[in-house]
């Protein structure tokens, strides 16, 4: 298995901002948390990165800033997103990175766990997986892992579609790194946004409709 140098870690990133998002009622990548839209806080966490690829819908394209990918079907969840987003990046033979950060995009404090988990990859000894654990629960869609062993994890699946972050992630050696200020806090409800607003010191940001979303009504969520 290849290995990097101690002082350093080269990774590629791959963030998830294609699911669906119904309980906000509204696509979860555009919503404003401290400022500025989800999105834009996960790409503030991979701006180390040798390359980015973001899977979501074809609006959310901007090629002079990453490159954008869907997993196929659309909504086949997280597992299925990074199949695609790892098939999206060029392997480390075609001068991609044996490190790939999975980060979904509903975490507005990326930018502060990432680096901790960089700090500990430099002296992991064993591990394949480096994530963090918040409050006694792992965090996978806030993790590095090493290129190989993830490819070898998603090809030891039945399926992608549909298919279990923890049945794809539980089983690689890793090495945890504790959460214990709540950066990895994700946004699921208004109110989550409202409590990153406070810790990112940006006043709260009302939300633009707090009607719950009907699915049934015409629209089609992310």
């Amino acid at each position: 298995m290849t290995r990097l140098g101690p002082d350093e870690v080269d990774f590629d990133a791959v963030v998830l901002a294609g699911g669906r998002a119904e309980r906000l009622g509204t696509p979860k990548p555009g919503v404003v948390v401290g400022g500025r839209p989800l999105l834009e806080h996960a790409l503030a966490a991979t701006s180390g990165a040798g390359r980015t690829v973001v899977v979501g819908p074809d609006e959310l394209a901007d090629p002079d800033r990453y490159a954008l990918t869907r997993e196929d079907p659309p909504f086949g969840g997280p597992v299925a997103g990074i199949a695609a987003g790892l098939s999206a990046l060029p392997g480390p033979d075609d001068g991609g990175a044996v490190w790939v950060l999975v980060l979904a995009c509903d975490v507005p404090r990326a930018a502060e766990a990432v680096p901790a988990l960089l700090a500990a990859a430099r002296h992991r000894t064993d591990e394949v997986a480096v994530h963090a654990v918040r409050g006694g629960r792992d965090q996978w869609l806030v993790g590095l892992y090493e290129r190989a062993a993830l490819h070898a994890a998603l090809a030891a699946l039945p399926a992608v579609h549909g298919a279990s972050v923890r049945n794809l992630l539980s089983g690689l050696p890793a090495l945890a790194v504790p959460d214990e200020d709540g950066a990895t806090d994700d946004v699921d409800t208004w109110e989550d946004a409202r409590e990153q607003d406070r810790r990112l010191g940006a006043g709260a940001v009302p939300p633009p409709d707090e009607t719950p979303h009907d699915p049934h009504d015409g629209r089609r969520p992310r």
